[in-house]
């Protein structure tokens, strides 16, 4: 499939990033350091407005300034004009409302980024396939991998996939959208790369779990590990590469959401585990942590295929069934004890 994507340093069409919130603001920044114009468009006006004002996201990202070439505004026509890239980092339960909002001045041949790291809730799709589905005849892509938008906006080194079945696609991308402290890997296993950023929102919630009723970091490592377990199993059982989840957006993702100090997953699990009601969390934390929508788009998944993944049924447990942490943590050990090689997928 062609690509309207101008791989060129000196480009000058437009970048359009859907969603003004914590990881759309920061790409924004992003590639406005690197001279691209961009267009930033918030749903609310009214945020639109106060961000214009205040040269930041005072909301998300208070002391990021936002770089001359981003232009945030509340039109979609504005916003989407001459854009040959757009960056869709919404969060995935409200992906479809805002294409609807947005679909009809989104150009042909654009190309389509998914940026969202969850499954859409109400059918579990993946966000690219939504994306397909809804805009066809675009080229759809993947960026995903180890990333906190905090760092990002500061220009912390980073590293990301940007995966696209059309390599061309992917490559092309890759040399509009790195910088110098963004390297961007391309591949072209969308599937594991888009699930490896969805399921290990989930294991993160395990880990916060465990760390909140302080089990120690022998248990917190075994997690993860386990947790990788699981993400192969289903990633491979729907037809993902194995060595994907080896990469930057499976291991790489997995360990900084489960242990990194920014990572909102971890610390809803964490508030969860010292007693504290999901919705109240939820409520308190401006920032939408998607493991908690994503685990039972991940469990009916598994089902579908036949996978057992006793780490997210068991985070399902807690935060919609009132299973106590400590009573689902003796559930995971009272599993029948099986060699580690049956149950990890060899690439």
């Amino acid at each position: 499939m062609s690509t309207t994507v101008d791989g060129g340093a000196g480009s000058r069409a437009p970048v359009a990033v859907i969603g003004a919130g914590s990881w759309g603001t920061a790409l924004a920044i992003h590639l406005g350091r690197l001279g691209i114009p961009v267009r930033l468009w918030a749903r609310d006006a009214a945020v639109a407005r106060a961000m214009r004002a205040a040269g930041e996201n005072a909301r998300y990202l208070p002391g990021c300034r936002l770089p001359g070439t981003v232009a945030v505004t509340a039109e979609a026509g504005e916003a989407l004009d001459g854009a040959d890239t757009v960056l869709v980092a919404v969060p995935s339960h409200g992906v479809e409302a805002v294409l609807e909002a947005v679909a009809a001045h989104i150009a042909p041949r654009a190309v389509l980024v998914s940026a969202t790291k969850g499954l859409e809730p109400r059918a579990g799709r993946r966000i690219s396939a939504l994306l397909a589905d809804r805009l066809p005849g675009r080229p759809v892509a993947v960026l995903s991998g180890p990333s906190f938008a905090r760092e990002v906006a500061e220009g912390r080194p980073t590293a990301l996939v940007v995966a696209c079945a059309d390599e061309a696609v992917a490559a092309a991308l890759q040399r509009r959208l790195a910088g110098p402290a963004l390297r961007l890997y391309t591949n072209r296993d969308v599937l594991g790369v888009e699930l490896g950023g969805a399921v290990k929102n989930v294991m993160a919630i395990a880990t916060g779990l465990v760390d909140g009723i302080g089990l120690g970091e022998n248990a917190r490592a075994a997690l993860i590990t386990r947790g990788l377990a699981e993400i192969v199993r289903l990633g491979t059982a729907v037809g993902a590469q194995p060595a994907t989840f080896s990469g930057l957006a499976g291991l790489g993702d997995l360990v900084l959401t489960c242990t990194g100090t920014l990572s909102r997953n971890h610390a809803l699990g964490h508030e969860v585990a010292r007693g504290r009601p999901l919705a109240r969390v939820e409520a308190d934390t401006p920032m939408v942590a998607e493991g908690v929508r994503t685990v039972r788009s991940v469990l009916r998944m598994a089902r579908e295929v036949g996978v057992g993944m006793p780490i997210c049924e068991e985070v399902a447990a807690v935060l919609f069934e009132g299973k106590a942490v400590a009573e689902a943590l003796a559930s995971l050990l009272a599993r029948e004890p099986r060699p580690e090689e049956e149950e990890v997928p060899h690439a």
